[in-house]
């Protein structure tokens, strides 16, 4: 019943209106379904021809680009383009302005939604511990920390504005005892801190 009462008479609209509404409704459906998709986080197969790149450029932790092709972006442009250019006709302008203001109102709409998922991005992008940054940094060793990379200790620092506990090996010949100040030189393996002892 309420289908019916949105929907026009398809008898009584012209062909130029039809190809709005056959735009519009499965835009809608698709965007919607492309909602729920990424509130319930299984949107990442659904883009994955689309933002191939962008996963790359992510993965390898530079920055996250802006990104205003992608298939959210080109759905929801098409879905704006469509129930605007609905409105459009109904306060009756021409076929001309109609295609032209309908163009300006689903670039809007895709300007927005690539704003709204690059800012979603850097949010997410604060929160993931980035192991080159705590190249650099004083630490102090929480496990001691056996000599010639004889085994694996650990060092408590300050990464990312947050107290981390991570995994540390050292080249230097003495064993560095729990409490000691050490310094951060590398990365190893993307996930174990190279570190020296503080003073050596």
């Amino acid at each position: 019943m309420l289908l019916n009462s949105i929907l026009p008479n398809w008898s009584e609209i012209s062909v130029f209106e039809q190809a709005f509404w056959i735009i519009a409704i499965p835009a809608t459906v698709f965007f919607l379904l492309l909602l729920v998709l990424t509130i319930f986080g299984g949107d990442a197969d659904a883009d994955v021809d689309v933002d191939t790149d962008v996963d790359g450029d992510i993965a390898d932790g530079d920055s996250i680009p802006f990104q205003f092709i992608s298939l959210k972006n080109i759905v929801a442009f098409f879905t704006v383009f469509g129930w605007s250019g609905i409105g459009f006709i109904s306060m009756g302008l021409g076929p001309g302005q109609v295609i032209l203001f309908s163009t300006l109102c689903g670039l809007t709409m895709m300007f927005l939604m690539a704003s709204l998922f690059y800012f979603m991005s850097k949010l997410a992008e604060n929160g993931t511990l980035r192991m080159g940054n705590a190249i650099g940094k004083l630490g102090e060793v929480y496990l001691v920390i056996p000599a010639k990379r004889g085994g694996m200790g650990k060092v408590q620092l300050n990464v990312q504005g947050s107290m981390r506990t991570l995994d540390a090996i050292t080249d230097d010949e003495e064993d560095i005892p729990t409490s000691s100040i050490v310094h951060v030189i590398n990365v190893i393996d993307d996930h174990i801190l190279l570190v020296q002892k503080q003073g050596n």
